[in-house]
């Protein structure tokens, strides 16, 4: 016996997970085949490669990357360890820091980055047309601002 009907949002969010999961399995196989980063070290290099003088501060790093501030401190460890990134004291607020992309991490970065678009190319892109992928994003940035919306400002989850 069915216990749950058919229902077109269950269904959406199922294939939104089931997408999205899938999707950020090959990519960070790929990646760390040719590059030798894992994934969440290759989303600091991206975030802080992207960022105003490629830093961000620590709380909003964690809050981008959906980790509690605890989790994203060990994660900076690892890929400070390895001279990606460095931390640095804010300057407003002594309780503060910033994460910052080092010279070296910057490298990585470049290198890794035609990895990920290429994956990128072959697993998401090359799924869809342009207009597809265009109408795509639209409708994921409008959902995700519509949560955001309801949910207030986003906070880095207590795990």
């Amino acid at each position: 016996m069915n216990l749950i009907a058919k229902d077109s949002r269950i269904t959406a969010m199922g294939m939104l997970v089931e997408a999205y999961t899938s999707l950020r399995t090959v990519l960070e196989q790929e990646l760390h085949a040719h590059t030798g980063l894992s994934g969440p070290t290759f989303e600091v290099l991206l975030r802080l490669g992207r960022s105003p003088g490629r830093r961000l501060r620590m709380n909003d790093l964690a809050v981008e990357m959906h980790l509690s501030p605890s989790g994203l401190s060990r994660l900076v460890d690892r890929v400070a360890a390895a001279g990606l990134v460095a931390r640095e004291a804010c300057e407003t607020d002594r309780r503060g820091a910033y994460a910052v992309l080092t010279a070296e991490g910057a490298r990585r970065l470049a290198e890794a980055l035609p990895v990920h678009e290429r994956g990128l190319e072959r697993h998401l892109a090359g799924a869809l047309d342009p207009a597809e992928l265009e109408q795509l994003t639209a409708l994921l940035r409008r959902v995700r601002d519509h949560v955001r919306a309801e949910a207030g400002p986003i906070v880095a989850p207590l795990r």
